[in-house]
C-alpha cells in the first residue's frame, strides 16, 4: 500500500521504517527541516531516533499534504498536544477511504478527548484505529520482537492496519475497545512519572510494585467509568504498557520521574530534553477526567501535586501512604 506516517519523533519514524520493510511505500511528513534532510540523504533521523539507519524506502518530506495525498493508510503519530492542529491542517488532502491510525497517546487537555476522537472530529466520517501497546521505537527500529493493539469499531479497518504493521518480529491484535486501549497508551506514562519518582528518592523495588500495581487499579476505574472493557487493562495496552513504562530504561516518562525525585524542578528537566515527556502533559487531563467521572485517583494527584503545585516529592508519597486505609478491590 502507499501509507502516510504523519510525525517524525521516535515514534513515527519507527513506524515508517516498521510499514517500508514491510513493502510498503511510506512517506514521513517531519516538521523540522533537519529531519526530513537527515532521512533522506543519511537514512537515519538524527535529531530524534539517532543511530538507526532507516529503510531506503521511507521518504521524508515537510508538506504535509503532499505527505497525506493519495495514501491508502495514515499514521498519526503527532505529539498530543498538536494532534488537532495537524490533522485539521492536513484534513483537506486526506482520502476517504484510507484509514486513520491513530499512534499518538494523550488526553486532550482543553476537551479531554482522546487521540482517537480528536481525529474523528477534525475529519469526520474518518475509519479510525488506536494502536498502543508496549513498544519502544528504539527496539522496533531494532527489529526486536514487539506485540501491539490495534482497536476499531470497524473491525476491517482493524484488520487492514494488522496486516500492515505485522511481521516477523512485529505482531498486532485486533481489538474492539478503542476507549480502554487509548487510556491504557494514556495514563500508563503518568504512572511511569510516579514509579519514577519513587525511584529517584531511592524507595526500592516494594515501592515500584505497589504503584505499578496500584496505578493499574486507577487507569480500570476511570475506564470502566468510561465504558471500557475492564479486561482490556490487563492486556498489551493496559498492564503490558505499564509495566514496559514504569520499569523500562528507555522510558522517558520514568526518566522524568526519577530527576523530579532527585528533586531537580521540572522546568529545568524539560528543558533539557529534547524529546516530549506525554505523561506530563496528560497528568492534568487525567486528573480533570477523573473528578468529571467522578473517579479517586489518588497516584494521578500525586503526580500533579509534584509536577504542578510545587510539593516535595518525598512528602507527597508520604501522604499518598497515609491516605485512610481500604478494602484493594472496590464493591
Amino acid at each position: 500500500m502507499r501509507c502516510a506516517v504523519v510525525g517524525a519523533g521516535a515514534w513515527g519514524t519507527a513506524l515508517a521504517d516498521l510499514l517500508a520493510r514491510n513493502g510498503h511505500d511510506v512517506r514521513l511528513w517531519a516538521y523540522e527541516p533537519d529531519v526530513v534532510e537527515s532521512i533522506n540523504t543519511r537514512r537515519e533521523n538524527v535529531r530524534f531516533l539517532r543511530g538507526h539507519e532507516l529503510s531506503p524506502s521511507v521518504e521524508a518530506m515537510g508538506d504535509i499534504r503532499r505527505a497525506v495525498e493519495g495514501a491508502e493508510l495514515v499514521t498519526l503519530a503527532t505529539p498530543s498536544h498538536v494532534l488537532r492542529r495537524i490533522v485539521k491542517s492536513a484534513a483537506a488532502s486526506l482520502s476517504p477511504s484510507a484509514p486513520l491510525v491513530v499512534a499518538t497517546k494523550g488526553i486532550e487537555k482543553e476537551t479531554l478527548c482522546l487521540m482517537t476522537e480528536v481525529a474523528e472530529q477534525e475529519v469526520p466520517g474518518a475509519t479510525v484505529v488506536a494502536i498502543s501497546g508496549p513498544s519502544f521505537a528504539a527496539e522496533v527500529v531494532k527489529c526486536q520482537p514487539t506485540a501491539v493493539v490495534v482497536a476499531s469499531m470497524q473491525p476491517d479497518a482493524a484488520g487492514i492496519a494488522q496486516r500492515a504493521f505485522s511481521s516477523a518480529y512485529f505482531r498486532a491484535y485486533t481489538h474492539t475497545d478503542v476507549i480502554g486501549v487509548e487510556l491504557g497508551g494514556a495514563l500508563k506514562n503518568v504512572m511511569a512519572v510516579a514509579t519514577g519518582i519513587a525511584e529517584g528518592l531511592g524507595l526500592g523495588f516494594n515501592a515500584r510494585a505497589a504503584l505499578v500495581t496500584r496505578g493499574l487499579a486507577e487507569m480500570t476505574r476511570l475506564g470502566s467509568a468510561l465504558g471500557a472493557e475492564q479486561s482490556t487493562f490487563a492486556g498489551l495496552a493496559g498492564l503490558g504498557d505499564l509495566v514496559l513504562t514504569c520499569t523500562g530504561s528507555l522510558s522517558r516518562n520514568r526518566a522524568v520521574g526519577v530527576e523530579l525525585g532527585k528533586g531537580r524542578k521540572l522546568e529545568e528537566i524539560l528543558r533539557d530534553r529534547e524529546t516530549v515527556a506525554e505523561g506530563v502533559v496528560t497528568a492534568q487531563s487525567a486528573r480533570e477526567l477523573a473528578a468529571r467521572e467522578g473517579v479517586e485517583m489518588p497516584i494521578v494527584d500525586t503526580v500533579n501535586r509534584v509536577l504542578f503545585e510545587g510539593q516535595p516529592a518525598r512528602s507527597a508519597i508520604a501522604a499518598l501512604m497515609t491516605r485512610e486505609l481500604r478494602a484493594e478491590v472496590d464493591r
